[in-house]
């Protein structure tokens, strides 16, 4: 029963979201029904399919919000000019707070896009990735137990949150981003200076000022080698079931 109602709950309440991190949590509840299926079928095929959907799903949601965390790094530099977002009450809590603040992200950071949009693929169980294996596990558990009818909602429900999770890839690809690169820093360079063409245009002291406010978003848009390192290993870890697709 609980694993019933963590599949249509997580599933239908994450229609309706549009933070992102949100989603993310229901969506959690909805791949805890699978998990809960697993469980209680109790059989030694569910308890590799429990153990193996809890390790890839771990895996997946923690490359998710780094991934989160790295794109709000890398809005420092820009302003959004949406007016959903200027009238957003707690918009400096974190960068990221939106599903709409992640349109068109593809033509700001490929790399970070292409790395959130596997990691989501690997959400909703697109082969061969490794959700889809983990999937493929729970279901096939559950038929041999007779579980048919959890089965067949299990299989429904994916179909469903599919649509939440496409449409997040579709607003990075095919969205126009609302970002603009903050005017304050368009005419200097990453080490803080003036570039010769706008020399001309800019007093002494607003120089200094635009220096300032240069080196400060520079500071904050470098990411860590420890982040770039567990994306990518995340990432390659994912993908890995493309090349080996067994469990």
């Amino acid at each position: 029963m609980s694993s019933l109602l963590s599949l249509i709950i997580g599933t239908v309440v994450g229609l309706v979201q549009f933070r992102i991190k949100r989603l993310f949590a229901y969506s959690t509840i909805s791949h805890v029904g699978f998990i809960l299926l697993a469980l209680s079928i109790n059989s030694i095929e569910s308890i590799q399919a429990f153990i193996f959907y809890l390790m890839q799903y771990s895996i997946s949601n923690l490359n998710a919000f780094i991934i989160l965390i790295s794109i709000g790094y890398s809005f420092y530099c820009y302003v959004n000019n949406s007016d959903e977002y200027k009238e957003l009450a707690d918009k400096n809590n974190s960068p990221i707070q939106l599903i709409s603040q992640i349109k068109g992200y593809f033509y700001i950071n490929p790399v970070l896009a292409l790395s959130l949009t596997i990691t989501i693929f690997s959400f909703v169980g697109i082969p061969p990735l490794i959700g889809f294996f983990a999937k493929q596990m729970v279901l096939s558990a559950a038929l041999d137990s007779n579980y048919v009818f959890l089965a067949l909602v299990a299989i429904l429900t994916s179909v469903i949150s599919a649509v939440y999770y496409l449409n997040i890839i579709k607003q990075i690809f095919f969205d126009k981003s609302d970002y603009t690169i903050n005017p304050d820093i368009l005419d200097i360079d990453l080490h803080g200076n003036i570039l010769p063409l706008s020399s001309k245009t800019i007093p002494g002291k607003e120089q200094s000022q635009a220096r300032e406010i240069i080196k400060f978003n520079t500071n904050n848009i470098i990411l860590s080698s420890s982040l770039t390192i567990t994306i990518s290993i995340l990432t390659l870890i994912i993908l890995l079931f493309i090349f080996i697709p067994q469990e």
